[in-house]
């Protein structure tokens, strides 16, 4: 039987909040066995922790600030309550932080700090980071210049070039792949197809981006299983085979 792990979901999100047991079930039944859940900003840490207290077999949750969260008036504010959270309770992640460049480049200065604030919480406690990076990844790569091979880590939902990916394996970090690997329009298809698995972890993102058939729908952590045949499918080998290694490449960063 394989096994599968969704390395990044906002199950705790309202999109869930009518009927999240029956998409848990749905979990069960497609073998999806371990789900990570990053944080997005002080208002949903309360939703992340009741979630994770449901079924803490199922889920393992992360801590962060999220760069759409930044706003310069509050930074301090957010900051610190989040570290505070970190700090004192379990979590398996720094995340999800990074530079978005898509909804507000005004904020990039601010969106800096608390990325490298961050990176230096991941450092500090040996633990991964999970990166945000939409239409952001040249910026996110110059900033880790600055740090050496000990921060480890994923691209979540990478959509960068074939030669950035190769940048972000060469520092020793993962390309997290999701539903945009099934679009049509993805040029992400031609150079994973070619990519070892042991660089690369399978996550939704959901409620966002869900893969085809579907498409413009909410997306949901059971739908792993089709990114996950759809990978294998390009990759012309047993989905048996990138569960085993997608799921074991979690286990190495993520320590559980």
């Amino acid at each position: 039987m394989i096994t599968l792990t969704d390395t990044h979901s906002h199950l705790y999100a309202n999109d869930f909040s009518n009927d999240i047991n029956e998409v848990i079930e749905r979990c069960i039944v497609n073998n999806i066995s371990r789900i990570f859940l990053p944080n997005i900003d002080v208002e949903s840490i309360p939703a992340l922790k009741e979630l994770t207290l449901k079924r803490p077999d199922l889920f393992f949750p992360m801590m962060g600030l999220h760069p759409c969260s930044v706003n310069k008036q509050t930074l301090d504010h957010q900051l610190k309550t989040i570290k505070e959270e970190l700090f004192n309770g379990k979590y398996y992640a720094v995340g999800e932080t990074g530079l978005d460049l898509y909804w507000d480049k005004e904020s990039l200065p601010e969106q800096i700090v608390a990325f490298k604030e961050q990176i230096k919480w991941s450092l500090e406690l040996d633990l991964p980071i999970v990166i945000h990076a939409r239409e952001s990844t040249s910026e996110i790569l110059d900033v880790l210049k600055n740090y050496d091979s000990k921060l480890k880590g994923v691209f979540h939902c990478f959509s960068g070039t074939e030669k950035q990916a190769y940048e972000v394996i060469e520092r020793g970090m993962y390309i997290g792949l999701g539903g945009v690997l099934t679009f049509k329009n993805s040029n992400l298809k031609d150079f994973v197809k070619d990519m070892d698995l042991k660089y690369l972890l399978l996550e939704t993102d959901s409620p966002y981006l869900a893969p085809v058939p579907f498409r413009g729908k909410r997306h949901e952590s059971s739908y792993i299983l089709n990114i996950a045949q759809y990978l294998a499918d390009l990759k012309g080998i047993q989905l048996e085979e990138v569960a085993e290694v997608t799921t074991q490449n979690s286990i190495d960063l993520f320590k559980v």
